[in-house]
């Protein structure tokens, strides 16, 4: 299924959701299952520690943050594919980048556990029927498609990497 048969565009979600082409789901995630195709490892390595702006994040919790969401959007749309209908909570994506140790990894380490999550996201994704896609539930009080997650999970990996692109990698000239 593709991005424009998402039967109703969540609030908030929209923002990655847009970032996504529309194309078919699988194809998206797959596109996406190395960052060192768009940004090569060494490139980050040379960024070290450093942050843009007091208080924001270093690329490695950058990282972090982008592994971790991964895996609670596709435990949603797992919990919505089969037909729960619990609504689920938000998280707070502060308290979980305080509580990593993201900055003792490499970065090397840290897009070698990306691709692993996403390949188990795409291989979550293969598993549902398009009804199940369809199907929809209640996450951080917003109604949302299993398929409007996995879409989710293109686009904010997309911004994350639009944000290093913009925002980091400046830093290294």
């Amino acid at each position: 299924m593709t991005k424009s048969e998402i039967p109703v565009m969540p609030k908030f979600f929209d923002r990655y959701i847009n970032l996504a082409d529309n194309i078919l789901l699988i194809d998206a995630l797959e596109q996406g299952v190395s960052f060192e195709n768009l940004i090569p490892a060494k490139t980050l390595e040379a960024l070290g520690d450093l942050r843009y702006a007091p208080d924001k994040w270093t690329v490695k919790d950058i990282l972090q943050h982008i592994i971790d969401n991964e895996r609670i959007i596709s435990y949603r749309a797992l919990r919505f594919a089969r037909n729960d209908r619990t609504e689920l909570p938000g998280y707070d994506e502060e308290l979980f980048g305080q509580n990593t140790n993201a900055i003792s990894r490499t970065i090397a380490d840290l897009y070698d556990e990306y691709a692993i999550v996403r390949q188990s996201s795409i291989a979550l994704f293969k598993s549902f029927s398009d009804e199940m896609l369809l199907r929809s539930g209640i996450a951080s009080h917003q109604t949302i498609s299993a398929l409007a997650l996995g879409f989710v999970l293109v686009g904010h990996a997309t911004h994350h990497v639009n944000i290093i692109r913009e925002r980091y990698l400046p830093l290294l000239s």
